[in-house]
């Protein structure tokens, strides 16, 4: 079986909530590997809910669907306040970037509550705002931004950065809506140390398959590199 689309790996798939410090129960699912310990985690922040994005949103979906088999991750997904997906719809209301400080805070408690090991956040458009403002306040590895527009993460939040024992991973699609790899060069120039990963022909969407495995790949060579390269075939009795 080839590995693209919405194809789901093996995996041991759990429908999850998270209950926030105002009270709120957001909703979400956790993907670890079927058959052994995950070695690391992905803690995934969606794009802006009010222009289409939730946990279902299809990088963090297809990251979910094959990387607790590829790449022995497990993967965090949830809807912030206010967001509906399939899975349901989380409590509360969109706030901007604002009240979801507790929706992460929520999601990094649900991470140490169950042990998940060496979390990392991996932030989509609006989810990079939220990894950049708030990632800080946790005890991540790092955090993976996609597509970051740096639309409400300040130039202080950003520099906080610098110095850091956290890594700090820019993709930045060629073709980005927002930001463009010269000017992201620019503004990331505050924290030094940014891995700093420019996408010949992606886009904002990183539509296409081979896109979808681009941005995998950058993930994984980040967190979990002995899994690399991550196959692109899957046998029905499980091995790769």
């Amino acid at each position: 079986m080839e590995v693209r689309g919405a194809v789901e790996l093996p995996a041991l798939r759990e429908h999850i909530e998270l209950t926030t410090s105002d009270g709120l129960t957001l909703v979400g699912e956790l993907a670890v590997p079927a058959d052994r310990a995950p070695v690391a985690t992905l803690v995934t922040l969606h794009p802006l809910p009010t222009a289409g994005g939730f946990m279902d949103s299809h990088i963090l979906r297809k990251a979910a669907g094959r990387l607790p088999a590829l790449a022995d991750l497990a993967v965090v997904r949830f809807n912030t306040r206010g967001t509906t997906s399939p899975r349901g719809t989380s409590e509360g209301t969109f706030e901007g970037g604002v009240g979801e400080r507790a929706d992460v805070a929520a999601a990094m408690a649900f991470v140490a509550e169950r042990g998940l090991p060496n979390p990392w956040l991996v932030g989509w458009s609006f989810g990079t705002e939220l990894a950049l403002k708030y990632g800080l306040e946790h005890p991540i590895k790092g955090a993976i931004l996609l597509s970051p527009p740096l639309h409400r993460a300040t130039d202080a939040e950003l520099g906080a950065w610098a110095d850091q024992d956290r890594v700090l991973v820019a993709i930045i699609p060629e073709h980005d809506d927002y930001l463009q790899p010269e000017e992201a060069r620019a503004r990331f120039a505050a924290v030094p140390a940014t891995r700093f990963v420019a996408v010949d022909g992606g886009k904002h969407l990183w539509v296409g398959e081979s896109m979808t495995r681009r941005v995998l790949d950058e993930i994984v060579a980040v967190v979990n590199p002995a899994a690399l390269p991550l196959p692109t075939e899957w046998d029905e009795q499980g091995d790769a």
